[in-house]
């Protein structure tokens, strides 16, 4: 129960599942290891930019977005525009509005308006007017008239701004460009105003606008005079406020300052020399750290990065050990010292791997991201998604994620080896447990990308698969052998064949210190008399009583008409073949791979399969690592990082108790990805509860109508708003308008109609199937995704190219 997995070998092949790097607290500390050299930096930089640097990457923004979205320098949307017909619309009201305005303001200074004076004699002294009119008597009328103009053409540019909807003309014709383009139309804008402010200022024989004069008339009736003009000083300072006050909107509207801070920030950026800590608290220098009062290790560590020694693995592992070692005061210090003694290669991968050999996909291995496309612009996507990066994390993949789609529809190079990098990348850091299984020959990534690579029936392959999983209880290893062997066949009851399998294999355990081989196993469920007598022979003791009595029912029960005994041979037979002769052996010499060692390290493990002449062999060995994986996560819950299995093709792999295991895996750190070419490769009764058993579900282009119908059913309904237009023939009933209707029909061909237009909400399916058939375009796929949070993303349109 301590092996972490494999077993020593003959000492001829690669190294065994690497052991922890760093030594345990309290032992002795030798000498600090060699620091490993850089890795070479990957096929795209962090970020996707290969000239952005680690530091960079470290200090972009991550904001908390829903699932699928990808968090690295996530900016959202700019608000949707309205609907059609929203540039005509706003622009007739401008043009409409303005031109009122005009006749209005056209009309007030002819004095055409009726009692346009009233209000002001009825506010001023009588005696600064002559008589019975509206002629100023004193200068202090005249420049009462110029302010009662100024505030009448403030509410005038009010209403026409309120009627014409400027404000939201505005927010769509400048505000919502992005800079510079908003701030120069502001300027432009801006400018213009100002001409019509300040004419005389530029020479222009022009009436000026009545903004600046109202302002020195109402000056000089608070003052009692001109004379207040004569300061220079108080002079320069109203030009100087009048033409603030006039740019101040234009500011607003442009967003100048933003603008102007933007400019700076891309002329100071220098990828070659962040920020130092004292000038910004980002990321790049650990400010979490120095705020715990780890100056030092913070210092180191930013020494590092600066200096372009760490990667982004390097970054995510260490902030993975600051997370972990925060809550418990004890660990902090731990985490001090190693940062002490090994800088960069702290908490190093046991295998002393920094990186992958290469990367296919954008990864961010800070939140555990892997971009796979980009929601595409269609209608059925919600406007805040479209364009935006579509990404998958251990959040979404901890509910399990079933994709189908036909042999060249993308699900390996576009789902599978993204997700496969992504958590490799991840058990790098300490986060995750990864294992790929797939044919022989699947594009899964290289050997050296992976600790432990198993090829059943290859001579050539290192390590070995181990049956029992390193069990120590015969009921359980029972349990996965019998899911694994007849969990597909409804002749064969699961829980007999597993009572049959556990009465053999727990006395074999008591008598060997050992499970059986393949060929053993194989003839004591066929019922060979030799072996079953040696067996007795070996329990005649009194201490073995429980096993000899389990050992005697099922000789009992051998041959009986109910006996799985012999289905359980036959489809052992299938890995007691000569290509696998030296394979499935526990007490072998080989080095077998027990699934337990995924809940234990953060391995990385690739299966091939044998497809060619094996097919049902895989099929079987590919159920036993399903029953195995669910099984294993099963025991240890509460183990610090995510597992994963991934199967490419899971075609007759799953049984109803895989099923029901699958749906308790979002609970224990673990989930798996499942790839179907169709989902009749799984049997009907067991389509419903998969479905159901999956939080996030695919489908590529290229699915039949048969299986998007059982999308349909999981994605369900949504309530819609739909507008129907009804045209009706217009009936006149004057000799005159039907005289005309029947001269329009003559010319155009068409009646006179009227549109009467019916709004109302209705509940439709999501993607129907005949959608998901035959509108998918190629190298698109739609997604659906939960997190174990709950939260949910609905079924978006995907561009796996994008």
């Amino acid at each position: 129960m301590d092996s972490d997995g494999t077993y020593d070998a003959r000492g001829t092949h690669a190294t065994p599942v690497p052991r922890p790097a760093v030594p345990p607290s309290g032992a002795a500390a030798g000498p600090p290891p060699r620091v490993p050299a850089a890795p070479p930096m990957p096929r795209q930089a962090p970020g996707a930019d290969s000239a952005t640097s680690v530091a960079e990457w470290l200090a972009a923004p991550r904001p908390e977005v829903a699932p699928g979205l990808w968090r690295y320098a996530y900016r959202p949307p700019a608000p949707e525009a309205d609907g059609e017909g929203a540039d005509r619309r706003l622009i007739v009201g401008i043009v409409i509005s303005a031109l009122l305005g005009l006749l209005f303001w056209s009309l007030w200074r002819q004095g055409s308006i009726p009692y346009q004076w009233a209000p002001l004699k009825l506010f001023t002294p009588g005696d600064w007017w002559w008589a019975g009119s509206a002629t100023p008597k004193a200068w202090q009328a005249e420049d009462a008239r110029i302010v009662y103009d100024g505030v009448v053409f403030g509410a005038v540019l009010y209403t026409v701004g309120r009627l014409g909807a400027w404000p939201d003309a505005i927010q769509h014709f400048v505000v919502r460009r992005p800079q510079p383009a908003r701030a120069v139309l502001a300027s432009v804008a801006a400018v213009g105003v100002l001409v019509f402010v300040w004419p005389s200022a530029l020479g222009l024989d022009a009436r000026a606008l009545p903004v600046a004069d109202p302002v020195f008339s109402l000056v000089a009736l608070v003052a009692g005079g001109y004379e207040v003009f004569e300061s220079r000083l108080l002079t320069d300072a109203l030009y100087v406020l009048i033409t603030l006050a006039v740019l101040w909107p234009f500011v607003r509207i442009g967003g100048w300052w933003q603008a102007v801070r933007d400019a700076r920030a891309v002329k100071e950026r220098t990828p070659a020399a962040p920020p130092r800590p004292a000038d910004d608290a980002t990321r790049a220098h650990w400010p979490k750290l120095r705020e715990a009062g780890h100056d030092k290790a913070a210092d180191l560590l930013s020494t590092e990065l600066v200096g372009g020694r760490m990667n982004d693995v390097d970054c995510a592992r260490v902030a993975h050990a600051w997370r972990t070692a925060t809550p418990d005061p004890g660990a902090l210090a731990a985490f001090v010292d190693t940062v002490a003694r090994h800088g960069r290669a702290a908490w190093a991968h046991p295998s002393g791997r920094r990186d992958l050999p290469a990367r296919t996909a954008v990864h961010d291995v800070l939140t555990g991201q892997v971009r796979i496309g980009r929601y595409a612009k269609d209608e059925r996507n919600p406007y805040a998604v479209r364009n935006a990066a579509a990404a998958l994390d251990p959040a979404v993949l901890g509910t399990s994620l079933l994709a189908v789609g036909p042999s060249g529809a993308g699900k390996t190079g576009r789902l599978m080896r993204p997700v496969v990098e992504s958590l490799a990348l991840g058990a790098l850091t300490g986060q995750c447990a990864v294992v790929a299984v797939g044919s022989a020959g699947t594009e899964l990534g290289a050997d050296d990308a992976y600790d432990v690579v198993v090829k059943p029936g290859d001579p050539a392959s290192v390590h070995d698969i181990d049956l029992y999983a390193d069990c120590a209880d015969a009921d359980e290893a029972a349990a996965f052998l019998a899911e694994a062997l007849v969990g597909d066949l409804e002749a064969v009851e699961t829980r007999r064949a597993a009572t049959t399998l556990a009465q053999l294999l727990g006395p074999y355990r008591v008598l060997h210190g050992g499970f059986p081989s393949v060929p053993v196993l194989r003839e004591l469920l066929e019922g060979d008399p030799v072996g079953l007598a040696a067996l007795q022979a070996g329990l005649a003791t009194g201490e073995h009583t429980a096993m000899r009595r389990e050992l005697d029912a099922r000789i009992r029960q051998s041959g009986s008409p109910g006996d799985p005994g012999p289905a359980l041979a036959d489809r052992l037979a299938l890995l007691d073949r000569p290509a696998f002769a030296d394979f499935f052996n526990p007490g072998g010499e080989g080095r077998p791979f027990s699934m337990r060692a995924v809940v234990h390290h953060p391995l990385r493990v690739r299966v091939d399969l044998p497809e060619h002449g094996h097919e049902e062999a895989s099929r079987l060995l590919a159920r036993l690592l399903l029953a195995q994986f669910t099984y294993v996560v099963r025991g240890r819950a509460r183990r610090p990082h995510f597992a994963c299995l991934i199967l490419d093709d899971a075609a007759r792999t799953l049984t109803t108790e895989s099923v029901r295991a699958i749906q308790r895996l979002r609970s224990l750190n673990a989930g798996v990805v499942l790839g179907l070419r169709t989902i009749g490769e799984v049997p009907e009764p067991l389509q419903g509860p998969l479905f159901a058993a999956v939080g996030c579900r695919m489908a590529f282009s290229g699915v039949t109508t048969w299986d998007g119908r059982r999308f349909t059913e999981a994605w369900g309904t949504e309530w819609i708003e739909t507008k129907e237009v009804a045209q009706h023939t217009v009936f006149a009933d004057q000799p005159m308008t039907r005289a005309l209707h029947s001269l329009r029909k003559l010319v155009t061909g068409k009646a006179v109609t009227t549109d009467a237009v019916t709004v109302r909400k209705v509940e439709r399916e999501r993607w129907s199937a005949s959608d998901l058939a035959h509108a998918l375009p190629p190298g698109h796929a739609v997604l659906s995704l939960t997190d174990v949070r709950g939260e949910h993303a609905p079924p978006l349109l995907v561009d796996l190219r994008g």
